[in-house]
């Protein structure tokens, strides 16, 4: 499996996880253009808190190697790769490459 696909599955085994604890209104679809914060986004910032901290245990877990998601001043900015699951997955891609 590529690694790009991989983050993807570990994303959509996170969504899977977070979803059963969201009622039915606010759960996260399992597709790329999945928007996760922002105008048009279904967490709130306990939710992605909890969400980002799962994917990066689980990053861990899968690729043996740790990685900070809000490390990066661009995650809080107009233009961050938390704005879908698409860019998201490129943001994981491209901190996995640097470590």
């Amino acid at each position: 499996m590529a690694e790009r696909e991989k983050i993807i599955k570990i994303i959509f085994d996170v969504i899977d996880e977070l979803n059963r604890q969201l009622a039915k209104e606010q759960r996260l679809k399992k597709s790329l253009e999945t928007v996760l914060v922002g105008e048009n986004g279904n967490l709130d910032s306990l939710g992605l808190v909890n969400f980002i901290v799962a994917l990066e245990e689980k990053i861990e877990d899968q690729f043996k190697t740790t990685i900070i998601l809000f490390d990066d001043p661009l995650v809080l900015s107009e233009n961050s790769p938390l704005r879908t699951i698409g860019t998201l997955a490129d943001y994981i891609s491209k901190k996995l490459e640097k470590s």
